[in-house]
Formats: C-alpha cells, structure tokens, sequence
C-alpha cells in the first residue's frame, strides 16, 4: 500500500470546546508540526502541505483564465524601499485623518512606519551591511519598483502579476496554525492599469474570484467594504472577506484593494499614453494566505476529525478491500477499481493494512477523507461496492459504474458541505435593532448585522456600546431604507459587527 496515516489517535477535544479543538485538530490530523522552536512558524506535514497545494491549484486556474502572470520576487527588501513606502502609508494615512489631499502634507508631518513589523537582516556573515535588509511582509515595495522599470506605454497595460510564496510579519499576539503565524504562505495579485476604468474591472473580475473559490472550498462568507478607518491606509478602498467560525469569530481570508494613483505616483509608474504625454497607472491588489485552509479545518471539522471538501481534499477516495483471507479476488479487483479512479482524475489511495476495519476508519475519519469505498467477498458477488461519505451515510453502487458513483457521491459530498456551513453562518447571524445599554446584554458568540449610517464618531460609539469591530459595507445592501441604529437617518447601507480574529 501506498503511505498511510501514523496510528490512529484518540483525545480529540470535542469541536463544542472550539479553542481547544481547533489547535489540538490540526496536530492530530496530521496537517503541522507546531514543535519547531520558533514560536508562530510551524512545520507543514506532507497532508496539510498537499491540501494547501491544492488550494494553491485552484488559485492558480483563476489566475490563468484572467490571464494573470506568475512571477516570483526576491525575499530581502532593502531598508531604502520600506522608508519609501512609509512615507506614501503614513501621507496617506494623515491625509485621510486631516481630510485633505496627500499632496497638501509636508514631508515632515510623516510618522514612523513598519519598522517593527518586519524581521530585520543587519550582517552578512561578520559584515555590517551599509543598508539594512528585511524579510517581505507582502511585496508592494519590490513589486512596484520593477513595474516602473517594465512599464513604458500603454501598450505595456494592463499588468496583472501573482506570486505565491512565504511572507514573514512579527506577530506578537498568540499564534494560532494557519490563523495567525510569522510565516505566511501568501498569495498576492498585483496589477497595473491605464486608467481607474480598468482598476474598478480588476475589481469585479476579483470579487467573481472570491466567490468561486469560496463555492470549490464550502465555504459561505461575508465580502465588505471595510470603514475608512479599517482601510489599509495605501488603498483608497478595501473590500474583505470575512469566515464565520463556528465560535462566532470573524476570520479575514482574503482582501482585495483598490490603489487608485496613490502607489504610482510614490514609485514612478508612468506610460506614455496616445497623446505623448506621461500617465500614472491605477493600480490594485489581492490577498489571501493559509488563512483559507485555517477556515476550512474550522468550518467542516467536527468531534471525529477533518472533513475536506473534496475540491482540495488530499485524498478524495481511500479504497478498502475487506477479508481478503477469504477470496483471493478481492485485492485485484480493489487494485483495479483504484486504477480506475485515478485514470478518472480522482485523488485515490488504497489501505490494504492488516487491522482491524474500525481502526482503519477511524484513520481516515480523522484526515476527513470524503469517500470511503470497501469492497468484500459479498460485493464482489454481487458485483457491487460499499460507498461511506465522511458527512454520514452509505450507499451501494454497482461496481461497472464506479467512476460516475465516486464523482456524484463527491459532489453530493461538497453540496452537503455548503448547506451545513450556510447553516451555520445563519445560526451565528443576529440582527440588532437598538444599541445595548451595556456590551453584557449581547449574547456571545454572534455576528450582529445593523442598519448604519453615522461617521468616525458614530461608529466608536457603536463599537464601544458593543464591545465589537465594525466590519463595513456589505456589497449587498438593504432593499428598503432602514434607520441607522446610531443616527436614526433612513438608510439602506447594511453592516455587520463580530470579535474578529
């Protein structure tokens, strides 16, 4: 047989306990090794590697159909391009809090910036080096130092790039595996555009990215515009995706950002348009991290283990022969039908371990394999087989039509996968129509949706009665006007408040 799981492993903390489930599930089912002794960088096991592989996969078809690039850019960042881009977050930023244009702001009202987000590289072996180096907390800086460079005419335009690799912040709350670590595995798309016309499609072509992806992962979500003031101060705006989990916690999975001119302009990122003259680009990005997979083990998990949803699952369909001691033409046939399956395109393995079925279940319910297929002497007889789905229940299917059983039954799989987390996500919505005397009288463990209206002033007057974050916008508001639960002014602008990870 081919690599099986290590022996099965008992003590899963009921998923009811989410804090100690969540962090005890991703050990035992085999996806990191959290013993390496820097704290927040965990050793990625081969399971939990593959399915972030595949997520990886999934990303990567998008990127090719809207016909982005991947490229991949040097780690180190020297110091010189971090001050560089403090200078354009932190005018940004002050003009956003003065509310005038970032041009009107003098050089010295800037404020320090990144410096200690990021890990630093100060020696070359015994050699100081003359500028400082620092490990990439996203890549902005390196990028757009070669888009100047690459971009000359609008015959250049638009760039669309992608990269997926490790980024490295310095965390200093508690880490939490794929949740909140030092080193990210990062997928950032960067683009260039002649005019802000092609920045807003980027856009669009990025919220339909958001949701196929959410549909192949099973995942339903909240997409918002956050508040000025959550804005990533380098982007005019900010759309983020926000995970329910089953503790009621938000957890962002993915941003995208529109820059406008902002980040051209601190860079250089000029084409020479029709008319000769020199234009700066629109510019937007996109992010996602291993935050997806931290959702996914989250969301679908429950007190037996994973459940992968088959898009992303490592192993699709483990095939089991059953008492082969007692027909010698089990195992073939279960090789053959393992053949099969993979000539299909579906992720197969075989466990043909002498051990008791039970315990072979119980390994493969741990990793959230969707399909457990087990053919015995009875169904070889009968010319049948035995289909288990990790959400429950088994059916019998006629062995000839193996393959189109195993895609069905994996599709029923994912379609159950999506109806159990809609499920959940209403179960953790509530909607508030007055503000609380007190943050106690809220129940915990909810995401509130509000009509809202008010400013800067209203908002912290919300979050402090809540004792919860403002979200945003939803991208999908109210059909009628409602008063804003602050300000009472009729509006249809519909926005939520969560604890968020």
């Amino acid at each position: 047989m081919a690599d099986g799981p290590r022996g099965a492993k008992r003590g899963i903390p009921p998923k009811e306990d989410f804090n100690a489930w969540y962090p005890a599930i991703v050990e035992i089912a085999d996806l990191v090794d959290k013993r390496y002794p820097i704290k927040g960088m965990d050793v990625w096991l081969p399971y939990g590697w593959s399915a972030m592989g595949n997520i990886d996969s999934l990303v990567r078809s998008e990127m090719s159909m809207s016909d982005h690039d991947e490229y991949n850019f040097p780690l180190l960042v020297p110091h010189d391009l971090l001050e560089k881009e403090n200078r354009l977050v932190q005018r940004l930023k002050l003009a956003r809090e003065k509310g005038v244009d970032p041009s009107e702001l003098r050089m010295d009202e800037e404020v320090e910036g990144f410096e200690k987000e990021v890990y630093w590289v100060k020696n070359a072996g015994d050699t100081k080096l003359d500028v400082p180096m620092f490990l990439r907390p996203t890549s902005e800086t390196p990028m757009y130092t070669m888009f100047s460079l690459w971009i000359r005419s609008h015959a250049d335009l638009p760039l669309k790039t992608f990269q997926i690799v490790n980024t490295f912040r310095y965390e200093t709350k508690q880490t939490r595996s794929f949740i909140r670590v030092r080193e990210i595995h990062f997928f950032e798309a960067h683009t260039a555009h002649a005019d802000v016309e092609g920045a807003d499609a980027q856009i669009n072509e990025d919220s339909g990215i958001v949701r196929r992806l959410l549909h192949d992962l099973c995942l339903p979500a909240i997409i918002c515009k956050r508040p000025v003031w959550d804005t990533f101060p380098g982007a005019w705006y900010t759309n983020a995706v926000d995970a329910i989990m089953p503790n009621g916690r938000t957890l962002q999975i993915a941003s995208y950002h529109h820059y406008r001119d902002q980040w051209a302009k601190a860079f250089d990122i000029t084409y020479e348009g029709d008319d000769g003259s020199q234009k700066h680009c629109h510019q937007t990005t996109f992010g996602m991290s291993e935050r997806l997979l931290g959702a996914v083990v989250g969301v679908h998990g429950d007190d037996a283990g994973l459940i992968m949803p088959p898009s992303i699952a490592p192993i699709q369909v483990i095939v089991m022969p059953v008492a082969t001691h007692l027909d010698d033409a089990v195992l073939p046939e279960a090789r053959e039908m393992l053949r099969r399956l993979k000539a299909s395109g579906i992720r197969a393995r075989m466990d043909d371990r002498d051990m008791r079925p039970g315990a072979k279940h119980y390994d493969w319910e741990i990793k959230g394999v969707p399909l457990r297929i087990e053919v015995g002497p009875r169904d070889l007889a009968a010319g049948t087989f035995v289909c288990s789905m990790r959400t429950g229940g088994k059916q019998i299917f006629p062995i000839p039509e193996l393959e189109m059983y195993a895609k069905k039954s994996l599709d029923d799989l994912a379609a159950e996968l999506r109806a159990r987390s809609a499920e959940l996500m209403e179960s953790k919505m509530c909607v508030m129509d007055s503000l609380p005397d007190s943050p106690k009288e809220l129940e915990d463990g909810l995401v509130y949706e509000v009509a809202f209206d008010g400013n800067d002033a209203d908002a912290q007057r919300l979050e402090k009665a809540t004792n919860l974050t403002l979200l945003g916008d939803r991208l999908e508001p109210y059909e009628d006007e409602r008063p804003c639960i602050v300000t009472g002014k009729l509006t249809k602008r519909r926005q939520h408040l969560a604890r968020m990870y």
